[in-house]
């Protein structure tokens, strides 16, 4: 049986809400997952428009603050929602760990997948990181 989806996790010496209000904004997504989104707007509703190779779909941030988990779900076929499902969990004596969980694109190889969720969960650390910084600099 073949895959249907990939997992992947990245550990950060950043808090875990930090992470959590990055992966919720969702104008932020084309900086560190670049394969995904090329641009995105707000809605006007509950929802972003991305725009990807010229083509666009709609997209639902759903977030919830106290379980840390953002999931990106769109149309993947009539009736059919899914996307990317984002844990993000605390470690013991600080920072945190990112669990993604994206599905396999139709035609698409898993390790292909899988490199680039590696790499996109190491942008979104680095970004996370850039943000803990600049509040501390606010801060001194």
């Amino acid at each position: 049986m073949s895959d249907r989806t990939v997992t992947r996790s990245i550990e950060a010496d950043v808090e875990s809400d930090v992470i959590v209000d990055v992966l919720s904004d969702a104008k932020l997504i084309p900086q560190w997952a670049p394969v995904f989104a090329d641009v995105i707007e707000a809605d006007g509703h509950d929802g972003w428009h991305v725009t990807k190779n010229g083509n666009t779909f709609l997209l639902q941030v759903a977030v919830s603050r106290s379980s840390s988990t953002v999931d990106y779900l769109r149309e993947i076929a009539p009736g059919k929602r899914g996307g990317a499902y984002i844990r993000v969990l605390q470690r013991p004596k600080g920072g945190s760990v990112v669990v993604m969980t994206l599905p396999i694109p139709a035609g698409e190889d898993a390790q292909k997948v899988s490199a680039i969720l590696s790499q996109e969960l190491m942008a979104l650390v680095n970004l996370s990181e850039m943000r803990t910084h600049a509040q501390h600099d606010k801060t001194e």
